[in-house]
């Protein structure tokens, strides 16, 4: 009995332990010194309000370890280094993306990445997306919200959508910068706080308007931070598009199809109140976990993604979820 008993126990730690490290981090970022040392080249490293903080692989696995997460998906952070030299952005995202590239092949299991593109250059973006797809092995790449002004839905960017078509992507958005930005208010107020999520708002508002994902139906793509303003606005773009489509404003608006390609991560510490308003939205299989490392102390994200736990644990509508949230969605979109 006692040997039942204690076989038990051992089953049920190592189920736990096993659970425990389940978690799949589709937001974290990867910061290398040749990006660092271009944004000092061009005294752009706050151009985002904050500073960027440090990172390496070794400090990344240990956090990961420590919060039982598997695997993390990287990307390239904000700014996007672009200041007028095409080659210059190019050949620094290329590097961002070798690297990225050479994490994901040392440590088997435990990074993916989406890869840099050196947009507003749409055609060396191209040239850079179907190298890191096709020959680095890229699980993805990621968007700026904008790229110097040039926003995610713009007819410009349509070749480039047509190529991630073709090769079935998935697309992480990251907000950047507004362009133009109310610089007197964002002196006051980092972009983190508000620009951020309005920058994510109106961009995925800029792709619903020219039904960007319906005419790329192969695409998904990934909205940070619990899906910033959406809940608030596409009820309301929703209420007004009729008018706006009969005085031949806009053009009708595909919602069903749109959304059914959008996705959703959790960075920025949701509560219940906001995993209920992103339901809104989506449905409980394209809703995944991310931590946003290491833009805050390991010890927060950790107590953020333990709050996230027992926030899933103590709802009666929401319990059912916490595997499809914490990694099993994360492995449908990254197969």
């Amino acid at each position: 009995m006692k040997r039942q008993i204690a076989a038990g126990m051992l089953g049920a730690i190592l189920t736990f332990s096993v659970q425990a490290q389940q978690t799949v981090d589709v937001h974290t970022h990867i910061i290398i010194p040749e990006y660092v040392e271009m944004l000092k080249a061009h005294g752009a490293e706050l151009e985002e309000t904050f500073p960027l903080p440090t990172w390496d692989v070794e400090r990344h696995i240990a956090f990961m370890d420590s919060a039982g997460i598997r695997t993390a998906v990287l990307t390239m952070p904000a700014p996007q280094p672009y200041y007028g030299d095409a080659k210059e952005s190019a050949e620094c995202i290329r590097r961002v993306n070798e690297v990225s590239a050479k994490v994901k092949q040392q440590y088997p299991g435990r990074f993916k990445f989406c890869a840099a593109l050196p947009l507003p250059d749409v055609d060396a973006a191209i040239r850079e997306a179907i190298y890191a797809l096709d020959t680095l092995g890229a699980d993805g790449v990621k968007l700026a919200t904008n790229s110097r002004g040039r926003y995610l839905g713009d007819e410009e960017l349509d070749p480039l959508m047509k190529v991630l078509d073709e090769r079935n992507a998935v697309i992480i958005i990251h907000p950047h910068r507004p362009t133009p930005y109310p610089e007197e208010i964002i002196a006051t107020t980092p972009l983190a706080m508000y620009e951020y999520p309005a920058e994510t708002t109106r961009a995925v508002v800029n792709m619903l308007a020219r039904n960007v994902l319906v005419r790329y139906p192969n695409l998904k793509v990934i909205v940070p931070h619990c899906g910033s303003f959406l809940p608030l606005a596409l009820p309301r773009m929703k209420s007004i598009l009729p008018a706006m489509v009969a005085q031949g404003y806009m053009q009708p608006i595909d919602w069903e199809a749109n959304l059914s390609r959008l996705y959703f991560d959790l960075a920025g510490n949701p509560t219940v109140e906001v995993l209920r308003s992103l339901l809104t939205l989506t449905t409980p299989d394209h809703i995944l976990y991310g931590s946003d490392y290491p833009y805050l102390p390991d010890a927060v994200l950790r107590a953020n993604l333990q709050r996230l736990k027992q926030t899933l644990a103590a709802d009666k509508e929401l319990a059912g979820y916490e595997e499809m949230f914490l990694w099993g969605n994360a492995e449908g979109v990254f197969k």
